[in-house]
């Protein structure tokens, strides 16, 4: 077209300096592709009936529940096919399916919305979800980049708090997707591990924990206790030096000291299962001990950046409503839509974009005392600036 090709000639009278850059720019951005951000997480299953081939893959993952390296597959299939009725129960009971995917879908989308208007040197940001035991899985999600034409991505972990049980399993995972899909390097990829501080995320809770508190009479709001509960972890895990207890720690303190340690707080673990120690004390345990005497509980979700099952069914449909004290005891909504979290996060991308580094200084620790059946030998050979061909 004759206006195309006049905007396109830099000498052109009607192209100011302006237009020349932004059109360069444009160009420059479609040559080259769009950044990808890829949301890492668990998942879940969106329907009912994916739930066995998502507790398969779960239980098929050796860094997360380690039981047999060799005979891991075989295993995780008895597993799923006993557990899968309850579970898909627990899944009908809160609408029929997990809303993981709906949230991680939305909040991604919405951080690379406002990354194109903030940071347009990396644009377009194009939105991917990455799951590791339910769609998409990350072999799909890499494939789809693949064909986008993407060749620089940042794979975003949802875990705010690092443990080799569930970032250093996604990140397993993209290691191996890159050997198998993409041996010629063609995208190159910087990973956020971790961002247990990050200032967006502590005060989008602080500001839920407030509207929950309001919801007290005035006369007992201040005392009523805080409860942040996280999903736990197998104490032989803990004992492997894994970083997740310190860090979700870290969190808890940051959001009390934004709400000016206004209440009593303690944090505490859910989602025990099986007959292994596990971190404590347990979540249940607690609501249940402290409920009698206090005026009231607010329970939080500190690890869970959406609502999902542990926050809908085993918070909201057991701890509380199996209660006799329930009208004493509140959850504190989930992060889900907050502007405040979605903000943080364009934040932390921005930073990490401009300024790196591609991975933190405490990745290579994290792999050197995790346990893996396929171990990462090196970090920085995963997410190098310029990385080599791997054939």
């Amino acid at each position: 077209m004759m206006i195309s090709s006049a905007l396109r000639n830099r000498n052109s009278a009607f192209c100011s300096p302006v237009l020349r850059n932004y059109v360069h720019r444009f160009h420059s951005q479609a040559k080259k592709g769009p950044t990808g951000i890829v949301f890492m997480n668990m998942g879940g299953p969106s329907k009912v009936s994916e739930t066995y081939d998502f507790l398969y893959q779960l239980f098929s993952d050796y860094d997360l529940i380690p039981i047999s390296a060799k005979y891991q597959p075989i295993i995780a299939k008895y597993i799923a096919r006993f557990r899968t009725p309850k579970i898909e129960k627990q899944y009908e009971e809160i609408g029929g399916g997990s809303p993981i995917k709906k949230w991680s879908e939305y909040q991604c989308a919405r951080v690379c919305e406002l990354l194109d208007e903030i940071h347009p040197q990396t644009a377009p940001h194009k939105p991917y979800v990455a799951f590791r035991y339910a769609r998409p899985l990350t072999h799909e999600t890499y494939e789809q980049m693949l064909k986008d034409g993407v060749s620089r991505a940042v794979a975003f972990s949802q875990y705010p708090q690092f443990s080799y049980s569930t970032t250093g399993s996604s990140i397993n995972e993209l290691w191996r997707q890159i050997k198998n899909l993409d041996p010629e390097r063609q995208i190159s990829w910087s990973v956020i591990d971790r961002w247990p501080t990050q200032p967006g995320l502590i005060k989008a809770f602080a500001e839920n924990i407030t509207r929950k508190l309001e919801e007290f009479p005035a006369e007992i709001r201040d005392n009523a206790v805080i409860l942040f509960s996280a999903h736990s972890l197998p104490m032989d895990v803990v004992n492997t030096g894994d970083a997740y207890p310190a860090e979700v720690a870290a969190t808890v303190y940051h959001v009390m000291k934004e709400l000016n340690f206004r209440n009593p707080y303690r944090l505490v673990w859910q989602s025990q299962v099986g007959p292994k120690p596990w971190l404590g004390a347990q979540t249940s345990d607690i609501t249940e001990f402290l409920a009698p005497t206090q005026p009231g509980l607010v329970l939080v979700p500190i690890a869970f950046t959406s609502d999902h099952i542990e926050t809908l069914h085993e918070v909201d449909l057991g701890i509380i409503a199996e209660s006799k004290y329930k009208d004493k005891i509140k959850r504190c909504d989930s992060l889900n839509g907050s502007e405040t979290y979605i903000k943080g996060m364009v934040d932390l991308v921005k930073n990490h974009l401009d300024n790196g580094p591609r991975f933190s200084n405490q990745l290579s620790l994290d792999f050197t005392l995790g346990k893996s059946s396929d171990p990462i030998i090196s970090a920085a050979e995963v997410f190098a600036e310029n990385p080599t061909k791997l054939n």
